[in-house]
């Protein structure tokens, strides 16, 4: 059964269902990874986890930050941005049951030399380690004081890995890393408040796909996350946050043969209008 990876849906469920449909056309019975930000921005936020959450065991999803920002705004614990398109989940009478499964989907998943994360690692983190830890976060997400884990999430520090952190503040490093990085610097300090380039004005940081000696160059990074990168096709990197919601494309990979599926997006949302 071939696997697709597919990038960044955000509400956008009319062009996941073309997007499902061209790829059903060669494969009928595809194993699909979604590589996070199920929703929001898009306009149609409720239909898209509703779907996603009906194609059942042969498909999977990492969680992103919007992912995440429907959880937290959900338990009163973050106020919606003036760009959000969640109050359908949220008035929904399934919400629950959405909400439930949407927090039991983990952070980081590692098949047959891909690793699958919303925005990238981390370059002192090995493969089998970017998902231990991620391992550590789902399990308080996924257990009874989620809501307290979600009140304890945000923030941009420490910026910086350190084993040695414990508690909220390395669950926080965590999150951030496998939910929002962008760029860092060599020894893995994070500058997480740039967020519009794909370069960095800032010496000594660099996109963290490009820092020297990476340790997860040993495998395939598929992340989303970064529209302004466009589709990545690289030996140990795959990008596929292609701009769906910028009038861009909705793109998946076939991770057996590295073919490139794609469906073009009309523009839900206007540069600057978040």
């Amino acid at each position: 059964m071939p696997t697709y990876a597919i990038g960044d849906l955000q509400g956008c469920r009319p062009k996941l269902t073309e997007l499902l449909d061209k790829i059903r056309m060669s494969c009928p019975d595809p194993r699909l990874i979604f590589v996070g930000d199920l929703v929001n921005r898009g306009p149609n936020s409720l239909e898209t986890l509703r779907e996603v959450r009906a194609l059942g065991d042969t498909t999977n999803v990492v969680l992103g930050n919007h992912d995440l920002h429907l959880l937290a705004v959900a338990n009163g614990i973050r106020p919606q941005h003036r760009s959000d398109t969640l109050d359908d989940i949220l008035a929904a009478p399934d919400r629950d049951e959405l909400l439930d499964w949407l927090r039991h989907r983990p952070l980081a998943i590692l098949e047959n030399k891909h690793l699958m994360v919303h925005a990238g690692v981390l370059p002192q983190w090995t493969a089998e380690q970017t998902v231990a830890l991620s391992r550590e976060v789902e399990a308080v997400l996924q257990g009874p004081d989620w809501v307290e884990f979600l009140r304890q999430m945000y923030g941009n520090q420490p910026a910086r890995w350190d084993d040695r952190l414990d508690g909220a503040d390395r669950l926080r490093c965590i999150v951030n890393a496998l939910t929002r990085i962008r760029f860092c610097d060599a020894e893995g300090t994070m500058d997480l408040t740039t967020s519009k380039g794909a370069e960095i004005e800032l010496p000594g940081f660099m996109r963290w796909f490009d820092v020297p000696g990476r340790k997860t160059e040993d495998v395939t990074v598929v992340f989303g996350h970064w529209s302004t990168l466009g589709l990545i096709m690289r030996p140990d990197v795959i990008s596929l946050d292609t701009g769906c919601l910028w009038g861009g494309k909705l793109s998946a990979v076939c991770l057996d043969d590295r073919s490139i599926v794609q469906v073009d997006c009309p523009q839900y949302q206007k540069p600057g209008s978040i």
